[in-house]
């Protein structure tokens, strides 16, 4: 039943702890899942926030989702959404585009606390290079399934019947779910490609005992059952299996390495531009960029 696990290691960032799972070296994508971090949860005080400044993508979306706090996105389109707990930014990058995620002002003032997963979504090759664009969708919209002793929202794809808003590009699944002590379902059996991630508490698959970060890659032809040993909250995700590799530099994803030579070029033009006139732009009110790195 269980292809292998994943023991995402936490990296202290400054008093803010983030795991990353995926991608590893024995395992790039989870059906078309390509990154997926686990951030904290961690503890502001006021003053204190989050600022991830201005940064490219191309050839993925990106995907927030939010367990506690809140998070400002900026980003070339010209989109300034908060997003809270449950809620879904999905941005696609596509031919590229340009945002920043920061603790607004009054959050940051009266001090916060911040937990959640970050994900980013790989494009089947066809359409790597669509025109950007930004959807959110907020908790209320999201599909809930419920089972004995468990409860579980919908992010984004279809799973037990049941289809998020979020519009997608190729089969996917993501779920966010609270599962009592022994209580035991059925993973939904629909997708190609799945991933078990436990953000914190105990479950046992295939007579296997799994605890807080640790991230079960299951088989394909296994149909799955999750018992719960003490109360858990898990991410299930996966999808179709995504045609073609996939090459990752930085915050860059595409199946062409040529295209990921263009996307740095454009990005150090643009800096070196100060972003007039060129492929990547800064979103509004927004002045300050990472810099490409070296490697």
């Amino acid at each position: 039943m269980i292809e292998m696990t994943i023991s995402g290691r936490a990296k202290d960032l400054g008093g803010f702890t983030v795991r990353r799972l995926i991608p590893v070296a024995k395992r790039r994508l989870v059906g078309p899942f390509i990154f997926f971090d686990h951030m904290g949860p961690a503890e502001f005080a006021p003053g204190k926030g989050v600022d991830v400044r201005p940064h490219p993508h191309i050839g993925l979306a990106t995907v927030t989702y939010l367990f506690d706090g809140e998070m400002d996105h900026r980003d070339t389109l010209g989109v300034h959404q908060t997003i809270k707990p449950g809620d879904v930014n999905w941005m696609t990058a596509g031919r590229g585009i340009v945002h920043s995620e920061r603790t607004g002002p009054e959050t940051r003032a009266a001090g916060h606390k911040l937990h959640g997963i970050q994900t980013w979504v790989a494009l089947p090759t066809e359409i790597e290079d669509i025109e950007p664009s930004f959807h959110h969708h907020k908790v209320d919209e999201l599909p809930v399934i419920e089972r004995e002793g468990v409860w579980m929202r919908l992010i984004l794809g279809t799973a037990y019947g049941e289809t998020a808003p979020v519009k997608v590009f190729s089969p996917i699944f993501y779920l966010h779910a609270e599962t009592k002590e022994g209580a035991i379902f059925k993973l939904t059996d629909e997708h190609e490609e799945r991933a078990v991630y436990v953000v914190s508490g105990e479950i046992e698959i295939d007579g296997r005992l799994f605890g807080e970060g640790e991230m079960i890659i299951l088989d394909d032809e296994a149909s799955i059952a999750i018992r719960t040993v003490r109360d858990a909250r898990l991410i299930m995700c996966g999808g179709g299996h995504l045609e073609g590799e996939r090459h990752i530099f930085w915050n860059f994803v595409s199946s062409s390495k040529d295209r990921l030579e263009k996307a740095k070029a454009d990005w150090r033009a643009a800096a070196d531009a100060a972003f007039e006139n060129t492929y990547f732009t800064l979103p509004p009110d927004e002045n300050e960029h990472i810099p490409l790195p070296e490697t």
